[in-house]
């Protein structure tokens, strides 16, 4: 999971420099750089300040946001035990 939020950090930077985004953020270019490179995990308050920065939500840049194979069972099964009224 680390790879992937490193991932979604380096395309939302985008072209912006490393230490350009750092400071904007109020984190050191070291950290950054160990967050895209999936070295580190950064604690909560920083994960909310790259997420207000970049203008989208903790869960979109740190959680998974794909279904789980699990979930789709469920779903499906859910969906076909619904009865149609009418």
């Amino acid at each position: 999971m680390k790879e992937v939020v490193a991932k979604r950090l380096v395309e939302l930077r985008g072209e912006a420099s490393r230490e350009e985004t750092a400071q904007a953020i109020g984190i050191s270019v070291s950290a950054l750089q160990m967050y895209e490179n999936a070295q580190r995990v950064p604690k909560d308050s920083i994960k909310v300040r790259i997420a207000n920065h970049f203008k989208r939500t903790v869960q979109e840049i740190f959680f998974d946001t794909e279904q789980h194979e699990m979930c789709s069972l469920s779903d499906q099964v859910k969906n076909s035990n619904r009865k149609e009224v009418g």
